[in-house]
């Protein structure tokens, strides 16, 4: 009873196994063996929490209950680098091995460093150009490194100064007499008034002008009215005293002389000044009226004498006054003055500016923006791509592979945060503009271990 008892058990186990090895051959046809994980190796470089949440030590430590924190050797670690290449079987004949550190130490075997770290195989071929540099993609991702093609482009240097607003010298007209005379009325204009061409300002007699205004009156009717490409001594002494033009019209008009005449406005503008009163007495050369035109005046700036150089006339300039924060008037460089203020190192230069609004007063205080900058395009790089030491400028160029080549550059003008190259890369090439000094770094760091792996290997 036993031994039936036994056997039923050992085919149900028959049975059972065999229908579970059917199973697994038709789930899985071709069934592999799992590779044993390797043993963790290396020093321990932190302590984490037993149960893998994100608390880390630095030495032992252990939790609240009372559990200790998991040591984490060096292989346990998160490793972004390449692995390191097989030093055999290749086609290439290492050369010498360098410290995993970056530490000036390199060795003809290979070796491990006091942290167990395998010492990195140089390959032939890789140390041909001691400046280039090799970078993992991991350590790209880490240090942060950005890229971007030097192109050609117009740079704007601008230069900033400081001045105020003024008068068009050339738009200023003084009204005065030329003889004795007497003031009968002014017109209702007085100091900042506007007035247009033409328009009257003041009636005056003058003794010496109704004398030369009468023989003119006679020489007209001498000759019968033939006044063409004839001037007779009346006519040129009202030329002479500059008599304004409305009165020789208006004696030909009449063929009488006028006890008084009216002195018009010569030109459109903004009366700055009003010497005169109704009944006064007034003498040669006394100025009556002096009247601008606003349409246009000058912006006169100083700009430093670092700056002169970059300053020619023609170049545009963009004018800002504080009463209109917000408002940009254009303009160009009509002159930069001959001379050189010795108590502020400046020379001044002269912006002319349209004013048709008449928003822009005499005295405004001023600041000027001026292009310096040409209308040619030339070969630029982002500012934060040169590495300048004083005396060598220097760009990082991507040569693609996570290779890098420090490049030595001929520096031009600064604007716009872009910075002209004269010579040393060209147009399309990948420089780094972030992360650089480091990459700098390691392609000192490489040519300096060349050279001692040169010094060691020599005889």
């Amino acid at each position: 009873m036993k031994r039936s008892a036994r056997s039923l058990l050992i085919l149900a186990a028959v049975m059972a196994a065999g229908v579970g090895g059917l199973y697994h051959f038709r789930q899985q046809p071709a069934a592999t063996t799992a590779a044993p994980a390797p043993a963790p190796s290396g020093p321990v470089i932190y302590y984490q929490d037993p149960d893998g949440k994100p608390e880390y030590s630095a030495g032992p430590r252990s939790t609240a209950d009372g559990r200790a924190f998991r040591p984490v050797q060096a292989s346990e670690d998160i490793n972004f680098d390449e692995p390191s290449r097989p030093t055999a079987g290749g086609d290439k004949r290492i050369l010498y091995y360098r410290n995993p550190m970056g530490l000036p130490d390199v060795s003809k075997t290979p070796k491990k460093d006091s942290m167990g770290m395998d010492y990195i195989p140089v390959y032939e071929g890789e140390d041909d150009d001691a400046g280039a540099v090799k970078v993992s993609p991991g350590k790209l991702q880490r240090v942060g490194v950005a890229t971007e093609a030097a192109r050609q482009r117009v740079i704007s240097v601008p230069v900033r100064a400081p001045g105020i607003i003024q008068l068009d010298e050339r738009r200023i007209a003084v009204i005065s007499v030329r003889t004795e005379g007497f003031v009968e009325s002014v017109e209702d204009v007085t100091t900042g008034s506007e007035v247009t061409k033409g328009q009257p300002l003041l009636r005056i007699y003058s003794p010496a002008i109704a004398a030369a205004a009468a023989d003119y009156l006679a020489s007209l009717d001498f000759r019968g009215g033939a006044t063409s490409n004839v001037l007779g001594g009346g006519r040129q002494r009202l030329l002479n005293y500059a008599a304004p033009p409305n009165l020789m019209a208006e004696i030909e008009r009449t063929r009488k002389v006028p006890l008084v005449f009216t002195w018009e406005a010569p030109r459109d503008g903004i009366v700055l000044e009003r010497n005169v009163t109704d009944g006064m007495r007034v003498m040669p050369g006394d100025v009556l009226f002096r009247i601008a035109d606003h349409s246009s005046v000058w912006a006169t700036v100083d700009v430093p004498e670092r700056e002169l150089a970059a300053v020619t006339p023609g170049q545009h300039a963009a004018v800002r006054v504080r009463s209109y924060p917000a408002r940009t008037f254009k303009g160009q460089v009509a002159l930069v003055y001959p001379y050189l203020s010795a108590a502020t190192r400046s020379v001044r230069v002269r912006i002319e500016l349209a004013n048709k609004d008449l928003v822009l007063r005499p005295d405004m205080y001023a600041e000027a923006e001026i292009n310096t900058g040409g209308d040619d395009p030339v070969l630029a790089v982002p500012d934060s791509a040169v590495i300048d030491s004083g005396s060598r400028q220097t760009v990082i160029v991507d040569r693609g592979g996570g290779r890098f080549e420090p490049k030595p550059v001929q520096l031009g003008r600064r604007g716009d945060g872009y910075v002209e190259v004269r010579d040393g890369i060209a147009d399309g090439d990948l420089v780094v503009t972030s992360a650089n000094f480091l990459i700098d770094a390691e392609s000192n760091l490489k040519a300096a271990l060349k050279g001692l792996a040169d010094a060691s290997n020599a005889p």
